[in-house]
């Protein structure tokens, strides 16, 4: 499933190609949609919600798509949609055309209804207003399951919306944490919070998920993918569970059992 600097990427990506023209493409291949028709309406806005993605038309409707585990936007110069099984939906204009392929979910909203689909998540690490209420906020939904590991925390949209697989292992390595400590004995989870913030927000204008500050292929990563090397910091092998259904990579010495954080690195 996408980190949430990618869902921000490509948000940005579809707002630039299709807000403020008219749809003369609307192509829906979901079985639900088959008849829906935009055609004619105007985009006002695509923006990212978590990994969510909302793309609001004229006349009160709301586009909600989703990337899940193998979807992806791609947009091209406008012309008719391929012929392709993978393809859900195709929105486009006179010079762009926008394609979700393998889209985990397509459906369309009342724009003043997009709470049912989102309003479950907690703060977007990437949302335009991040402060200090939203990090709080953040912080709090994180303290409310002492006991929950705080890999698995880390990784529940509903208590802050934007990490993945990738940032939650990269943010416990820079910051001292086990992946299997209770989220009581994390000590600073505002600090915590606030580095995923930085990750993602480093990372959110470009392709890929660079947290060392080394865009050499293989470079990239501390701890993440790279089960049985030697830590890039001490030399101790990378250790690796599954952990929810998500595979979780660590450094044994750099992150003790006891989750004892020592000091946290700026991300690149």
């Amino acid at each position: 499933m996408p980190e949430g600097d990618t869902v921000w990427l490509t948000a940005r990506r579809l707002d630039e190609a299709l807000t403020g023209r008219s749809l003369t493409c609307s192509d829906f291949r979901v079985p639900r949609l088959a008849t829906t028709d935009l055609r004619g309406r105007g985009v006002l806005e695509t923006v990212p919600r978590g990994k969510h993605l909302l793309t609001r038309v004229e006349g009160g409707l709301t586009v909600h798509t989703h990337l899940k585990m193998d979807g992806t936007w791609r947009v091209r110069p406008a012309g008719p949609p391929p012929r392709d099984h993978r393809l859900r939906l195709a929105l486009g204009n006179t010079d762009h055309l926008a394609l979700g392929f393998s889209l985990g979910i397509v459906e369309l909203l009342r724009t003043d209804r997009e709470s049912e689909a989102v309003g479950h998540l907690g703060p977007d690490l990437l949302a335009p207003d991040w402060g200090p209420d939203l990090a709080a906020e953040a912080v709090r939904r994180l303290a409310s399951a002492p006991s929950r590991p705080i890999a698995e925390a880390l990784l529940d949209q509903t208590r802050l919306a934007g990490i993945g697989n990738v940032y939650k292992a990269e943010a416990l390595f820079l910051s001292g944490v086990h992946p299997l400590a209770p989220v009581r004995d994390v000590a600073d989870l505002p600090a915590l919070v606030d580095l995923s913030h930085r990750l993602l927000d480093a990372n959110k204008t470009r392709h890929g998920h660079i947290t060392t500050g080394d865009r050499r292929r293989g470079q990239e990563h501390w701890v993440y993918g790279r089960a049985g090397r030697p830590c890039r910091r001490c030399g101790t092998r990378i250790d690796r569970a599954t952990q929810a259904d998500r595979t979780t990579y660590w450094c044994p010495r750099c992150q003790p059992v006891d989750a004892r954080p020592g000091p946290t690195e700026s991300p690149p």
